[in-house]
């Protein structure tokens, strides 16, 4: 399976690709600029040293076009113009939503939550995608990117899922568990999606106050 990261030269998207190539996957580092994709690709081939690595950089449509399972990993003011770049060359995929509505969009605060009229990142994506049988996941908004980046390091947090596919929702969360320390968490349908972002603010909140990069969430009692 492929999997194309757009927009994968931000951080998150930076530290997903890491960790999904150590794993052994195929990736590809989608981004607006070909060039762009292309540091980050050879960034990631000095960090992690082997022969049989599968990685490549592409333009967002692409990365999309070529990818088997697509992860947005954008802004919250990327978001639709990066959806509409992909947008016919993502029929019958699977999408993962990693976006987080966070007031830097609207050069606020990182620890502050923009309400959206579709509930979530993750339901504005799919109201964008409706007419090409996409399926949405929510996945990877708690996971911090410098615990994906310290590649030294297991991540300590678990990853919070949703989505109304069930196939694709068991796709992601077996993706997921690639990335040592990471437990998948099945949360339900996609609207579920309005909660689970909303907690990598208080995330970030806990960072800022404790000067500390990693905090994470784990779900006890399961």
């Amino acid at each position: 399976m492929k999997v194309a990261i757009i927009g994968g030269t931000g951080d998150q998207g930076f530290g997903l690709a890491l960790r999904f190539v150590q794993a052994g996957l195929d990736v590809i580092i989608g981004s607006r600029d070909i060039k762009k994709a292309e540091n980050t690709v050879n960034i990631i081939k000095n960090m992690i040293k082997g022969d049989e690595m599968q990685i490549q950089g592409m333009t967002n449509e692409e990365a999309a076009e070529e990818g088997d399972l697509l992860i947005l990993t954008v802004p919250l003011q990327a978001q639709v113009v990066s959806l509409r770049s992909i947008k016919d060359h993502s029929e019958g995929k699977i999408l993962v939503d990693a976006t987080v509505p966070l007031e830097t969009c609207l050069g606020g605060k990182p620890n502050r939550y923009v309400d959206l009229w579709e509930g979530s990142a993750a339901e504005r994506s799919a109201e964008i995608l409706k007419d090409k049988d996409v399926k949405i996941v929510s996945a990877f908004n708690n996971i911090s990117s410098a615990s994906l980046i310290n590649i030294k390091e297991e991540v300590k947090c678990d990853c919070l899922i949703s989505g109304d596919h069930e196939d694709a929702k068991k796709e992601v969360m077996k993706l997921a568990e690639k990335i040592p320390g990471v437990r998948s968490i099945d949360c339900g349908p996609l609207e579920n999606a309005r909660i689970i972002e909303k907690i990598t603010p208080l995330l970030i909140n806990l960072n800022i106050r404790n000067r500390i990069k990693l905090a994470g969430i784990r779900i006890t009692g399961l």
